[in-house]
C-alpha cells in the first residue's frame, strides 16, 4: 500500500508594488496637512505629499509581508549594498574576472579575464608597511658605536668593512593627541619700590594667537575630512588633558575658512575649464532651513516650492589635475553646475558632463555633451538578480568585458584617442550584442515590460545613446563612480554629525571639503596644503592660481627663497 503524496502548494509570489517616489516631508508638515484637511479641501501640493507618505507606508508594508528575499531587498534599500560585484550578487566564491563594481584596473592588468580560476591575491592594504611608506615620520640616523668605513673586520681581522647603502631600519609608532599644546611660562620681576613689572620676551615664532594654523588644519581635517564631530573631538581632547570645547573648534574653523576662500574661488574657476565634469548630489540637512520651512508650513504663507536640501558634488577632470567641489543648499546639482560653467572661457568647446539620468543633474542652462552612468544602469539589474538570476548574470558578464577593456586602456596608459579606438574595436561589439539581446527580450515577450527586469532593460534602452557616449566621443568616461566617491565626504559628515546648524556652517563645510578632497585627488599632503594656505593668506589672495594643490610647493619654495614669481 502506497501513500499518495500530497501535492505541495505552489509558493505565492509576492505582489510587486511600485517603489514610491522620494518625497521630502517632515512629521510637523504631515500634521499641518491633516489640520488643514479639516477646514477645507487640500491643495495640489498637500495632496501630493499625503499620497507620497501613504505610498511609502504601503511599499514598506508589502516588502515586510513578502518576507525572505523582500526583507533582504528592503534592507538594501535602507542601508545600501556593501558591494555589487557579480560574485557577491550571486553568492559565489570570489574568483577571477573583473567587475564594474570592483577593481577593474588591477584585475585586467594582470590578465585575469575570468576564463579560468586564478589563485586569490592578497587584497591591497593588507600587508606590512615598509619604512618607505612612512613619509611623514621623523628620521634619525644612528652611527655604529665601534666601526666606520675602512676599519678592519673584527671577525676575520683581515678584510675591511664598508658602509652598506641599505641600513637596517626599526619603526616605532607612538600615540599622541590630535592637538597638542605648549604652555610657556614667562619669568616676571617686580620692583618693590615703583611697582614696575618686567616680563621675559616670548620665544621667537610664538605668535599672539592661541590657536595657530596647524590647529585649524587638524580640526578641519578631522571634522570635514574624517567625519569626526566637534563634540566627539572635544571628549577625546578632554581625556588627553588638552581641553578643546566644540564651540571653540567652530570658531577656529570658521576663521580658517575665510582664509581659504580665495583658493576655493580659484578651484571653481579651474573646474569650469575642465574637459570632463562629473556631477551628482545627496540629501543634506540644515537646521536653520528646516526651522524656516516648518514656520512656513504652520503659517498662512505659501511655502517655497523647493523644500529639500542637498549637497552637490562636482568633479572636474582636466589634463594634469582634478578638482572636487561641494555646494550645500536648495539648489540641485545641475543648477550648481550652471554656476560653475558660468566662469568657463568662451573659446573652449562644450565639456563632457557625466551624471545619472535624473533631470535635476541637467536642470541648469548650459551646454554640455551629456553622458550617462553605466554603473547606475547596471545597478538596476543587480536589484532584481534574485528574481531573474540567469538574465542578470548575462548582462553583468557582458558589461564586465567593457570594464576589462577600459582597465586595459588605463594599464597601458593609452591616449584618449587611442582609448576611443580601442573601445570601438573591442567594446562596441559587446554593447551591440547586449542591445540586441535586450530588445529581443521585450519584442519576443520573454520579459514582462512592467517587471523589475523589464524596467531595467527599458531604462538602459531609453538612455542608450548617452550610456554609450564612450564609444563615440574622445575622453568620455564609463560611469560616475568618481563623483560618487567624492560625495562620500558629505555622506560621512551627515552620518556622524547628522546636520549643519546654519547656512554659514554648510558654507564652511563646503570650503574645507573642496580643498581637502581636491588635494587628495592630486596626491598632495592635505595637512601641509591647509597650513600653507593659512600662513600665507595675504600672498594667496593676490595670486591664488599659484597656490593650487598641484603647484603650491613651487610657490612656497619661491616665497622661502625670496625669488620673484614667473612672469
Amino acid at each position: 500500500m502506497t501513500r499518495k503524496k500530497k501535492k505541495s502548494k505552489p509558493k505565492r509570489k509576492p505582489k510587486k508594488t511600485r517603489q514610491p517616489r522620494r518625497q521630502e516631508i517632515t512629521l510637523v508638515e504631515l500634521k499641518a496637512i491633516i489640520e488643514r484637511s479639516q477646514s477645507g479641501p487640500l491643495s495640489t501640493e498637500d495632496r501630493e505629499k499625503l499620497v507620497g507618505a501613504v505610498d511609502t507606508l504601503a511599499f514598506i508594508t508589502n516588502e515586510l509581508e513578502a518576507k525572505g528575499t523582500s526583507i533582504k531587498r528592503l534592507r538594501q534599500l535602507i542601508f545600501g549594498a556593501s558591494t555589487e560585484k557579480t560574485s557577491q550578487v550571486f553568492g559565489e566564491a570570489a574568483g577571477g574576472g573583473v567587475d564594474s563594481g570592483g577593481d577593474a584596473a588591477s584585475a585586467a592588468a594582470d590578465g585575469d579575464t575570468g576564463d579560468k580560476p586564478k589563485e586569490k591575491k592578497k587584497r591591497k592594504g593588507h600587508g606590512r608597511n615598509g619604512a618607505s611608506a612612512y613619509t611623514g615620520a621623523e628620521r634619525k640616523k644612528v652611527p655604529h658605536a665601534e666601526l666606520k668605513s675602512g676599519d678592519h673586520c673584527p671577525d676575520c681581522e683581515r678584510g675591511k668593512v664598508y658602509e652598506q647603502q641599505d641600513p637596517a631600519t626599526l619603526i616605532r609608532v607612538m600615540g599622541m593627541a590630535p592637538l597638542s599644546a605648549l604652555v610657556v611660562e614667562l619669568e616676571r620681576f617686580r620692583c618693590n619700590l615703583c611697582g614696575q613689572v618686567f616680563t621675559a620676551e616670548a620665544p621667537e615664532g610664538m605668535g599672539t594667537d592661541k590657536y595657530d594654523e596647524t590647529a585649524a588644519s587638524m580640526i578641519g581635517l578631522l571634522k570635514y575630512g574624517a567625519g569626526v564631530p566637534f563634540n566627539r573631538l572635544e571628549r577625546l581632547q578632554s581625556g588627553l588633558g588638552i581641553p578643546l570645547p566644540a564651540s571653540t573648534q567652530w570658531d577656529v574653523v570658521a576663521r580658517a575658512a575665510g582664509l581659504l576662500e580665495p583658493a576655493y574661488a580659484e578651484l571653481i574657476r579651474h573646474a569650469a575649464q575642465g574637459k570632463v565634469l562629473h556631477n551628482d548630489d545627496t540629501t543634506m540637512k540644515i537646521l536653520e532651513l528646516d526651522k524656516l520651512r516648518q514656520q512656513e508650513a504652520m503659517s498662512d504663507e505659501k511655502p517655497d516650492e523647493r523644500t529639500g536640501v542637498f549637497t552637490s558634488g562636482i568633479v572636474s577632470v582636466s589634463k594634469g589635475y582634478r578638482v572636487a567641489l561641494f555646494f550645500t543648499g536648495r539648489q540641485h546639482a545641475g543648477e550648481n553646475l550652471e554656476d560653475v560653467l558660468a566662469q568657463r572661457a568662451e573659446k573652449l568647446s562644450a565639456p563632457i558632463q557625466m551624471s545619472d539620468a535624473l533631470s535635476r543633474n541637467t536642470s541648469g542652462e548650459f551646454k554640455t555633451i551629456v553622458a550617462n552612468c553605466i554603473a547606475h544602469a547596471r545597478r538596476r539589474f543587480v536589484d532584481v538578480a534574485e528574481n531573474f538570476p540567469d538574465e542578470v548574470r548575462h548582462v553583468l558578464e557582458e558589461l564586465r568585458e567593457v570594464y576589462e577593456n577600459d582597465a586595459i586602456a588605463r594599464k597601458q596608459e593609452m591616449s584618449p584617442t587611442a582609448r576611443l579606438r580601442f573601445h570601438k574595436d573591442n567594446s562596441r561589439p559587446v554593447m551591440k550584442r547586449l542591445k540586441a539581446w535586450m530588445e529581443a527580450q521585450l519584442e519576443e515577450r520573454k520579459v514582462e515590460p512592467n517587471s523589475g527586469l523589464g524596467e531595467a532593460i527599458g531604462y538602459m534602452l531609453n538612455h542608450w545613446q548617452k550610456l554609450t557616449l564612450f564609444l563615440r566621443v574622445v575622453g568620455a568616461p564609463l560611469d560616475n563612480n568618481l563623483c560618487e566617491r567624492v560625495l562620500k565626504k558629505a555622506i560621512l559628515h551627515r552620518k556622524n554629525a547628522y546636520f549643519y546648524k546654519t547656512e554659514r556652517g554648510a558654507r564652511v563645510g563646503d570650503i574645507f571639503m573642496s580643498v581637502i578632497h581636491t588635494a587628495e585627488l592630486n596626491g598632495t599632503k592635505t595637512f601641509d596644503y591647509l597650513v600653507a594656505l593659512q600662513r600665507h593668506a595675504d600672498v594667496v589672495a593676490k595670486s591664488p592660481d599659484e597656490w593650487m594643490p598641484w603647484n603650491f610647493t613651487e610657490a612656497l619654495a619661491r616665497l622661502t627663497s625670496g625669488a620673484d614669481p614667473p612672469r
